[in-house]
């Protein structure tokens, strides 16, 4: 059966209820997730798939993105992964050839798919018969939360996570959790610290906004402070048995104390308590050593993460980062009102 359109998979009871099917369904396919993609940056999501009209058995969600000099189909933007809700090759295949035929009729738009598993090449995924090819690679980390506590806290490493843990216990750290205005306020603030040590721009507040509005008990803030002043602040996701953190930030005036690996650990605990069974940990660049070294430590499996892009790109190499050229040190030098700003012109365009 040829690939079709399905409109609208915020509001088609049928995407939910697939999502609630299929096993490799994750936050970054639901409604709410989409919902925030559109309202923050006009993305308008739809889904393609080779099922009857009566009932969606696979499907492929994309957003249109439009870029400075480019046009793109994404499956999905700002998402660490999107694996394609497909039982087989045949299904995946009649939707990649509908995805990339819609790229051609376009004229010089692409197509990047970010699925979490490999997918097998080689595939005639075009209509003209080319393959879907390597694009950007990535490091992805998930933890088991199935141990006993006490395992998964043997599991780190012993010098810069469980002293750094001991070290912020003894220290009287405290630890919260919500979706307060006062405490997306105090996230972002930090956010926007660790963003600048890295010359780059924080993602508009009203995204953070958006994603608290749209997955209601799905998200939370949470903050590790010291004596009332907050040092450390990380933004959690969930779905069905999944917990996955997305964003963070922190004072790096005050690493010393080990506010970051303290606030994983509590976030560790209390999602097991609540039944949890993984930390997805999402996605690092390859060139980030210090983020997957934290990642290593904290117990978490390694895997390569690699996205899928047509046409297909010479040596799966990475599309050139606008966001790279447009940051540096002269972005972090930005008042807070610039630097934000900055963000908020610049992200659309990168999803």
């Amino acid at each position: 059966m040829p690939a079709r359109i399905v409109a609208d998979p915020i509001g088609d009871p049928r995407w939910s209820e697939l999502l609630d099917r299929h096993p490799a369904a994750s936050i970054f396919h639901s409604p709410g997730w989409l919902s925030a993609l559109r309202q923050t940056y006009g993305y308008e999501p739809f889904v393609v798939t080779s099922s009857s009209a009566s009932t969606l058995q696979n499907g492929v969600v994309v957003c249109r993105v439009k870029g400075w000099a480019s046009r793109r189909l994404v499956s999905l933007p700002f998402s660490d992964h999107c694996e394609p809700l497909v039982d087989g090759s045949d299904d995946l295949s009649v939707i990649l050839a509908h995805l990339t035929g819609d790229a051609q009729t376009a004229g010089g738009c692409s197509v990047e798919l970010r699925p979490r598993a490999v997918v097998e090449p080689p595939f005639e995924a075009a209509a003209d018969g080319s393959w879907l090819g390597l694009g950007s690679k990535y490091c992805l980390h998930r933890l088991d939360l199935r141990p006993e506590a006490t395992e998964i806290f043997r599991r780190f490493h012993h010098s810069s996570t469980q002293r750094a843990i001991r070290r912020a216990e003894r220290e009287g750290l405290t630890y919260e959790a919500g979706t307060s205005d006062r405490l997306l306020a105090t996230f972002y603030r930090l956010l926007r610290m660790t963003r600048r040590r890295h010359g780059l721009p924080p993602q508009p507040v009203a995204w953070f906004r958006n994603l608290l509005a749209c997955l209601g008990d799905r998200v939370a803030i949470n903050v590790a402070s010291k004596d009332g002043q907050p040092i450390a602040s990380i933004l959690t996701l969930s779905f069905k048995k999944t917990m996955f953190y997305k964003y963070g930030g922190s004072d790096a005036a005050h690493h010393r104390l080990g506010g970051m690996p303290f606030l994983f650990w509590r976030v560790i605990q209390d999602a097991r308590a609540r039944g949890f069974l993984e930390l997805d940990l999402g996605r690092s660049d390859v060139d980030q050593p210090g983020l997957t070294a934290f990642k290593n430590h904290l117990g978490a499996t390694q895997s390569a993460l690699t996205y899928y892009h047509y046409p297909p790109r010479q040596n799966g190499t990475k599309r050139t980062d606008l966001l790279s050229r447009a940051a540096g040190r002269a972005l972090a030098h930005l008042p807070d009102a610039a630097l934000d700003l900055a963000g908020r012109l610049l992200y659309r365009y990168l999803g």
